[in-house]
């Protein structure tokens, strides 16, 4: 089960932030590639690749917050239903759904939220979809 904490930068080793420096990079269009912004902050390419997606600053306005969240769903009736019942019921709104084709009956969903009047905690939301029967590999892919 993962869990998600902020801490402070202090105890993180140095890599971290410059892995956000070099996202902040690409993100703003300072630098095009990978390769030119992993260069300017002095990190791996290898480094930046491992811990994109997992270190982020907390913004100073949370209001806006964002998740992409990625799960697989058996191939059976109402089985949405009841993710997007969970995701209701924590105050989260779906931006998007994707869902693809079942294949060997299990059809693989990525859901983006808006997580502005979240009640509870981004972890209790990953538990409670984790919980609904037929549902798997439930995952954070990205927060903002």
């Amino acid at each position: 089960m993962e869990k998600y904490y902020i801490v402070d930068s202090s105890i993180l080793p140095e890599s971290f932030d410059k892995v956000i420096q070099a996202r902040q990079l690409l993100e703003s269009g300072k630098v095009r590639q990978v390769s030119e912004a992993v260069k300017v902050v002095g990190i791996s390419r290898g480094t930046y690749y491992k811990y994109k997606d997992l270190v982020f600053l907390p913004e100073e306005n949370m209001i806006d917050r964002k998740a992409v969240i990625s799960l697989m769903l058996e191939n059976r009736r109402g089985m949405l239903t009841k993710i997007l019942q969970t995701v209701s019921e924590s105050s989260a709104s779906v931006l998007t759904i994707n869902q693809n084709i079942p294949i060997h009956n299990i059809a693989s969903i990525v859901i983006s939220l808006d997580l502005s009047n979240l009640t509870g905690t981004v972890d209790d939301l990953l538990e409670n979809l984790r919980q609904v029967s037929g549902a798997s590999n439930v995952q954070l892919v990205s927060i903002e």
